[in-house]
């Protein structure tokens, strides 16, 4: 089964300390440096996939009580 992170459509992507975590999950440089919101009851899915040689750890968030759909928000701050 694949999961997919629903942040990347969520008003509150720019602001969520689990998004926060995410990022640094995937090394990924932070949308906001000082995330303030805290949010409701965030499920992540760990998808860990390995070969000989390597493991390949995915982090999403596939479910929040706090989320609020906004397309493409994510997609606002690498224009």
């Amino acid at each position: 089964m694949i999961f997919m992170c629903i942040c990347i459509n969520c008003l509150y992507v720019d602001k969520c300390s689990t998004y926060y975590m995410i990022e640094m999950q995937h090394n990924k440089i932070h949308l906001n440096n000082k995330p303030f919101f805290i949010p409701n009851s965030p499920i992540v899915n760990v998808s860990i996939a390995s070969s000989d040689l390597t493991v390949k750890i995915d982090w999403d968030i596939v479910y929040c009580l706090s989320f609020v759909e906004s397309p493409g928000k994510w997609s606002d701050y690498y224009k």
